[in-house]
């Protein structure tokens, strides 16, 4: 039993843009419901995956209001309230609260790199001031540090609301720390579509998706399959999918989903500064893993 269920396939969902960089509101409509019927069963608003460094808060107020009130309860809404200053954090996640989400996603600190106490107190604050669940995220690739499996134990045992862990580590040994050290209600979420299967080996539940945008159905499709024990079938599908987990980052996220969202027809192809969308070659390279995708 677990603390809490999000479900097997979380999507962090971008955030579409108009071609002057405003909110594109009814591209935002038609990519939740597309979403919500190609096996999420959960949309994360406001991560990283949604440009979240150049939008400003109102404007996540604003966006996770208006997807509430699209998916009208047909899946799960988690906001994403992390910062590098705690105060900060604190409030995102008591508006995150206030907004109605089902759940917060809460990065480590980034750029001030803070020791495994000053994370430690840094999530007991917003654990402690907001009674929604939490999911940590680790992803040391973005932070500078990582969140050590005894510091994730130590937040689990203590605070019931934290009930998963987001990682983001490709080190697959921290997987097997983690799982032995938490409590068995605790879940543990891959953050790398493309660890996804090897992740559920060692006792992960699901994935938190980037590309579930494109191929949501098959994720699902694959997590489940291992559930159910039919490990080689799950294989296979990993192998498939494989080069699109590669593919969508081969720029910096959310570059390419939104390239190829757009290519697919979603989205228009907008980001803002300081990314760029991808070149003519790599649109090419990119899109032919799409098109060979939608094929099969």
């Amino acid at each position: 039993m677990m603390r809490y269920n999000f479900g097997d396939v979380i999507t962090a969902m971008i955030t579409p843009f108009n071609e002057d960089l405003s909110v594109d509101y009814p591209a935002l409509e038609k990519l939740v419901n597309h979403l919500i019927n190609t096996g999420s069963d959960a949309i994360l608003v406001a991560g990283t995956t949604g440009e979240t460094p150049t939008l400003s808060h109102e404007e996540e107020y604003e966006i996770f209001k208006f997807v509430k009130k699209v998916v009208n309860g047909r899946v799960k809404l988690i906001m994403g309230a992390g910062s590098n200053s705690t105060e900060t954090a604190v409030k995102s996640s008591l508006k995150a609260k206030e907004l109605g989400a089902d759940a917060i996603l809460t990065v480590v600190p980034y750029y001030n790199k803070p020791s495994q106490k000053g994370m430690y107190e840094h999530f007991s604050a917003v654990a402690k001031a907001v009674d929604l669940p939490i999911i940590l995220y680790n992803i040391p690739g973005r932070t500078g540090v990582n969140m050590q499996p005894a510091t994730i134990a130590k937040l689990a045992k203590e605070f019931k609301n934290i009930a998963a862990v987001k990682q983001s580590n490709p080190d697959l040994d921290l997987i097997s720390d983690i799982k032995s050290m938490c409590p068995d209600d605790f879940i543990i979420y891959s953050g790398d579509d493309s660890l996804t299967r090897p992740m559920l080996s060692l006792g992960a539940y699901g994935v938190i998706s980037v590309a579930s945008h494109i191929a949501g159905d098959k994720i699902k499709q694959m997590i489940q399959l291992f559930k159910s024990g039919k490990n080689e079938e799950a294989l296979k599908l990993h192998i498939e999918l494989y080069p699109l987990f590669k593919k969508l980052f081969m720029a910096p996220n959310p570059v390419p989903v939104k390239s190829a969202l757009s290519h697919i027809g979603l989205i228009k192809e907008t980001v803002r500064l300081p990314l760029v969308m991808l070149d003519k070659e790599e649109k090419e390279e990119l899109y032919s893993i799409i098109n060979k995708y939608k094929r099969n």
